[in-house]
């Protein structure tokens, strides 16, 4: 992240996916949404429709509600990661099983063009790649375009406006 010259921090471009398999999904990714938006150091630039996917790894579960969504901000990743951790444990967030049920998930996808490997964040997603709900709701904000799969389904189109 650089500097501009009166010595306050650039914004850098980041993509998030967040998702929910259990209680009201939706009213969980909304809330979501609304407390990363309320942040001071965080501008919503663009949010996919909503897409009910199945789960994958651990897939005897609910199926998830799931979007991506650009982001300008001034934290450091570090900070983003923690952020949001915080909106997940507002949202009773359990990492209980791995792959497993949960209120609310939020990845940080890409941050800038970093790289990173450590243990506490890799960038990008190291598993984004694979995930095609992380996939069809990222190439809809880059091309506008809905997309749809045999494992996701658009459901609500259009629904949240930054």
């Amino acid at each position: 992240m650089s500097k501009a010259e009166d010595g306050k921090q650039q914004p850098v471009e980041a993509y998030l996916s967040l998702g929910s398999n259990m209680g009201d999904r939706l009213v969980y990714l909304r809330e979501a949404l609304q407390c990363l938006a309320r942040h001071d150091e965080i501008n919503l630039k663009a949010v996919s429709s909503v897409y009910e996917t199945d789960a994958v790894g651990l897939t005897e579960q609910p199926a998830f509600l799931n979007i991506a969504v650009q982001l300008e901000t001034t934290l450091d990743p570090y900070q983003l990661l923690r952020l949001c951790h915080e909106v997940e444990d507002q949202y009773q967030r359990e990492r209980l099983v791995r792959w497993g049920p949960r209120t609310l998930d939020i990845d940080i996808l890409i941050y800038d063009d970093l790289i990173l490997d450590t243990p506490e964040l890799t960038l990008p997603h190291p598993r984004m790649h694979e995930r095609e709900f992380v996939l069809i709701p990222m190439q809809e904000l880059a091309t506008g375009i809905v997309g749809v799969s045999s494992s996701v389904r658009p459901m609500y189109m259009h629904w949240y406006t930054c």
